[in-house]
């Protein structure tokens, strides 16, 4: 433990985020990870650290900033830092109009082509409903498809909610917005009753792959030929300069034809993109 940790533990009660710290807090998280911090997110910053601050033995709030910035501790500390600060909200089949256009327009314009694989990326998968609910879709399209296979990577900047995708496990009120069919052929109950959890079958978790990505990143790791691109709901996080970055890189990976959904409180309105809009934020590369 640092020298100023050590004194840390000895002051009777935490103390406040200056704003100094908070200051410098919000320009490394903004710069890394593309989420604005504003100032009046400060108190609600000060109490998500204080947990990371537990795992640390740091009980202050600004030895902790000082262990980051002065004792070289974002070494060490960035992704348990980013994973204390990033909004994880997310549900099985939200906003459903856009499973809806991939299951009556979509999905039957790839199968046109020919495709013997379709390729879907979910770029801020958060727990993993969303590419879960992908592959129920699928799964149910690939069957009357003979020959059509599928494929789904998940990516995100959390490293907890990516363990926790990949697990596959949800609570009793996660699953709510998934049918009794598909609850029935998709998932599975615990074995010990008492924990009151849901897990995906092993089937179906095996179609998805998993790794951490964050989207601030000059280039991705990810093919270039992907048919869809799912990235809902985390736009609305960045400024528009970053937005537009992050879109264009998106569209780089799309094969001609391939679609990106976008949250539906999101736009790109304003910024030149390879694609055209052909439903409520649902976007053609040309």
């Amino acid at each position: 433990m640092s020298r100023h940790a050590a004194v840390a533990l000895q002051a009777p009660e935490a103390e406040q985020l200056s704003a100094r710290n908070f200051q410098r807090l919000a320009t490394f998280i903004q710069d890394y990870s593309g989420i604005k911090m504003p100032a009046n997110k400060r108190t609600m910053l000060e109490g998500r650290l204080r947990r990371r601050m537990r795992a640390t033995r740091i009980p202050d709030v600004n030895a902790y900033c000082h262990f980051l910035f002065e004792e070289d501790g974002l070494a060490a500390e960035t992704i348990h830092l980013i994973d204390a600060v990033t909004t994880n909200k997310t549900e099985f089949f939200r906003e459903p109009a856009h499973f809806d256009f991939l299951v009556a327009k979509g999905l039957p314009a790839l199968a046109a082509k020919g495709k013997r694989e379709i390729k879907i990326w979910s770029s801020a998968c958060s727990t993993g409903a969303e590419p879960y609910t992908i592959a129920m879709i699928m799964d149910e399209f690939c069957e009357k498809q003979r020959g059509l296979d599928y494929s789904i990577l998940c990516t995100d900047i959390c490293t907890e909610v990516l363990d926790q995708a990949i697990a596959g496990r949800f609570s009793e009120q996660m699953i709510e917005p998934v049918s009794m069919a598909r609850r029935q052929r998709y998932l599975m109950r615990a074995r010990d009753a008492s924990r009151a959890e849901i897990r995906i079958k092993p089937e179906l978790r095996g179609k998805l792959s998993f790794a951490r990505l964050n989207l601030m990143d000059d280039a991705y790791p990810i093919e270039t030929d992907l048919d869809v691109v799912f990235c809902r709901n985390i736009l609305i996080y960045f400024d528009k300069v970053t937005q537009a970055k992050v879109l264009k890189r998106l569209c780089n990976h799309l094969a001609p034809g391939g679609y990106l959904f976008l949250g539906h409180s999101e736009s790109i309105v304003g910024i030149d993109l390879p694609v055209a809009q052909i439903a409520n934020t649902v976007f053609q590369k040309r």
